[in-house]
């Protein structure tokens, strides 16, 4: 890619981010483009469609999840890997209002642009769910798929502004019924 097709890329990218953190992932694309200085049409060269956009958009705070449980893996006790990685994907999917119910489309759909860093994502979670089973310190009656579910609510508490107030405190009390003792791991 050109420098100054990337520079644009880049510039829409940031622009993207920035509405779609004010208003959601149900900001029009019109408004991204209108916010960007640019046209529909030049925003839709380099997204035709808005799951390019949030593909592109979202991939790389996916793919950083997945590097961080990678590090806390090998970096910590599993029970406060797997909480910290927990908070981590709170915090990313809270970043994007309404972004978990795209993440759970993708999933179920092989032919969306993010199903393969959503379900990567969720590996990576699983990896530390089942470490933490396998020391004994989370319990063995859920898997992967139910704390990707348990995550998204407590992302999703984080976008309601009655319940916002109370989602660290939601957040202590999953995190606590997932592991069979408290984690050491401090917010």
């Amino acid at each position: 890619m050109r420098a100054d097709a990337r520079k644009n890329r880049d510039h829409l990218l940031a622009v993207a981010g920035a509405v779609i953190t004010e208003q959601g992932v149900d900001a029009s694309m019109r408004d991204i483009a209108r916010r960007a200085d640019v046209g529909l049409a030049t925003l839709l060269r380099h997204f035709s469609t808005r799951e390019a956009l949030f593909e592109a958009l979202l991939r790389t705070s996916f793919d950083e999840l997945t590097a961080r449980a990678g590090e806390v893996e090998t970096s910590s006790p599993p029970d406060d890997a797997l909480v910290s990685w927990l908070r981590d994907f709170v915090a990313c999917a809270h970043n994007y209002r309404g972004v978990v119910a795209l993440m759970v489309a993708a999933i179920e759909d092989a032919e969306s642009a993010l199903h393969t860093s959503c379900v990567t994502m969720r590996a990576a979670g699983t990896r530390l769910l089942v470490r933490a089973q396998a020391e004994g310190m989370a319990r063995t009656d859920i898997d992967g798929t139910d704390l990707f579910a348990l995550a998204g609510s407590l992302a999703w508490l984080s976008d309601q502004p009655a319940l916002a107030p109370r989602a660290d405190h939601l957040f202590e009390v999953v995190a606590s019924a997932i592991l069979t003792k408290p984690a050491s791991t401090t917010p």
